[in-house]
């Protein structure tokens, strides 16, 4: 029956996205090292599933540019350099000038300060930046990663482009797997971390992209110097 194939279907689809999220997680975590090799079978068997899930959503991550397939024999976790991380903060910076250069020729790209929804919109961001921000200044990486991401996905959506905030987050991920595997070397992270969310958020509800450039330039910077120094050590 066609509903009967349809449940089966999206079924799939949500589990497969389930064990992408899942293993991204184990990434960001430190749990799988960059260059950590597995096989769809043990995927498999430890999330207790069949194979094709765990293959659609291995694929998906190798897409994402966080695992590699080795040709007849698995996948293992990719390996970023540090050229990596530079080109990925390059890439990030040149995607967030054009959200603002796009504010700059419309300044109703972002939610206007009369709309309901666009005013709760707004505020849920703010909060995702709030405890980010707490996280960050605590020097708890595991809950900055989940609220940073959420936190600029959220907002890149408010600039009405779902391909652009998609995008974005990409990147971000990409960022976040490059980082954490020097960041976790540290035993105390507090004061480290940047956390000038809510500042962000405050110079974009007034349209000042001016103040917001100069906010994740200095971000895009503290970052950089944070991860060369501690590849050198």
């Amino acid at each position: 029956m066609p509903g009967s194939s349809g449940n089966g279907s999206v079924t799939r689809s949500t589990l497969r996205q389930q064990i992408a999220d899942a293993l991204r997680d184990e990434v960001l975590a430190g749990r799988l090292q960059p260059g950590q090799e597995f096989t769809v079978k043990e995927i498999a068997e430890q999330y207790g599933v069949s194979a094709t899930p765990v293959r659609e959503a291995l694929v998906d991550l190798s897409a994402q540019g966080l695992l590699d397939a080795d040709q007849h024999r698995g996948f293992h976790v990719h390996e970023y350099s540090v050229a990596d991380y530079r080109g990925i903060i390059e890439a990030r910076s040149l995607v967030t000038d054009g959200m603002f250069i796009a504010l700059d020729r419309d300044q109703d790209r972002f939610p206007p300060h009369d709309e309901p929804r666009a005013v709760a919109a707004l505020a849920g961001v703010r909060r995702r930046g709030e405890e980010a921000q707490r996280a960050s200044l605590a020097g708890d990486l595991t809950v900055l990663i989940g609220y940073d991401l959420r936190f600029w996905h959220e907002l890149g959506t408010l600039f009405g482009n779902p391909y652009l905030a998609d995008f974005l987050h990409r990147l971000r991920v990409q960022s976040w797997v490059c980082a954490v595997q020097h960041l976790r070397r540290l035993s105390d992270l507090r004061g480290a971390l940047w956390s000038g969310h809510t500042d962000l958020v405050d110079a974009l509800a007034k349209r000042d992209t001016r103040t917001a450039r100069a906010i994740v330039a200095s971000y895009n910077e503290h970052s950089l110097a944070l991860i060369e120094r501690l590849a050198d050590e």
